[in-house]
């Protein structure tokens, strides 16, 4: 056989380096999926637990720091004794029970005027205020 002209590519080297590219990238392709796997199997306990602990999260009507005001229809803490607005539940209710009552259900120990004032209460919860992060939390999608 001749030596191929200096400055041409031998056809065999060209074939063994297409091959070794595609044994590469296979391998990689295999050592993914192993990844990915794994990652499912680790993240889907964690998702449950998730899940778990956003239904067992609390969120105080009103939090402690306005604690003995009263809650307005509108869902705003007003002073005790305001007219037409109703006194703080003095608990906490949890995710689960808040979650069944944007449902429609009511929450535990409220009438509809009093719950739907709650609600409202939840519903404008901000960032820094006691329950805020378990109702974000409620709203995720899953």
């Amino acid at each position: 056989m001749s030596e191929p002209i200096s400055g041409q590519d031998d056809p065999r080297q060209e074939r063994e380096e297409a091959a070794q590219a595609v044994t590469s990238s296979r391998r990689q392709l295999l050592m993914g999926g192993a990844v990915a796997a794994s990652a499912i199997v680790s993240i889907r306990p964690a998702l449950a637990n998730t899940a778990a602990s956003v239904l067992n999260c609390t969120i105080p009507v009103p939090d402690q720091a306005r604690a003995g005001n009263y809650i307005a229809p509108n869902g705003q803490v007003v002073p005790a004794g305001t007219p037409g607005a109703f006194p703080a539940a003095g608990r906490s209710y949890t995710g689960e029970q808040v979650k069944q009552a944007l449902r429609g259900r009511p929450l535990p120990g409220a009438g509809y005027e009093q719950n739907q004032a709650y609600l409202n209460y939840i519903r404008r919860l901000q960032s820094g205020t006691s329950g805020f992060t378990c109702y974000a939390s409620l709203q995720m999608p899953r």
